[in-house]
């Protein structure tokens, strides 16, 4: 396994602006870090019942169709590169999701976000499964992505303000590096190289 594709997948796909980021940094700018971290924690339990969830279907999938996890590893480096498009392309104006801050919205909010289904419906046969077949270290991986997000969603509520004006003043080179770094985990992930 690319330690490295993985781990800049992972943060990539966390750390860039989507709903749930924006959905934070609106909270901690009108109800304030604490309000903001109730939802963190709920999009963070959400976040983590996911992948488990990606981890069952996908061994299921795997004991049905045996070549699954090749299609996926496609599927999943197909999705890097339209999430690098769509990152690269994106405004720094775009109108910020407007939603109450708390764990039940957190947690809920997670199950709709496009970006996080489908992160963990490929994160997991894209990096774990062609490496490891344990449930333990299934279980291990899904334990690291969810800090890793859960540190994503903390990032945007202790920088908040800091970070959206950074954003906004330098959007495009942000944007820009983030999408290069994507389209190298999408190679990676392919099986190109």
């Amino acid at each position: 396994m690319n330690i490295t594709s993985f781990f800049i997948y992972c943060v990539v796909a966390t750390f860039t602006p989507g709903p749930a980021n924006m959905v934070i940094l609106h909270s901690v700018h009108h109800f304030g870090a604490k309000k903001a971290m109730e939802y963190v924690g709920g999009a963070t339990v959400a976040f983590g019942m996911m992948l488990a969830s990606s981890v069952v279907l996908n061994r299921m999938l795997v004991g049905i169709i045996p070549n699954i996890v090749g299609i996926m590893q496609i599927i999943g480096s197909l999705y890097m590169l339209y999430l690098a498009y769509q990152i690269f392309k994106m405004d720094s104006t775009e109108s910020k999701p407007k939603q109450t801050a708390n764990f039940l919205s957190g947690l809920l909010m997670q199950f709709v976000n496009p970006k996080v289904v489908l992160f963990t419906l490929t994160v997991i046969p894209s990096y774990i499964m062609p490496y490891y077949t344990s449930s333990l270290a299934s279980f291990l991986f899904v334990m690291v992505i969810t800090v890793i997000g859960f540190f994503a969603f903390t990032t945007w509520v202790v920088f908040g303000a800091v970070f959206k004006r950074f954003l906004i003043h330098h959007y495009k080179l942000i944007n820009t590096l983030m999408a290069l770094f994507l389209v190298y985990s999408a190679i990676m992930v392919s099986g190109i190289l």
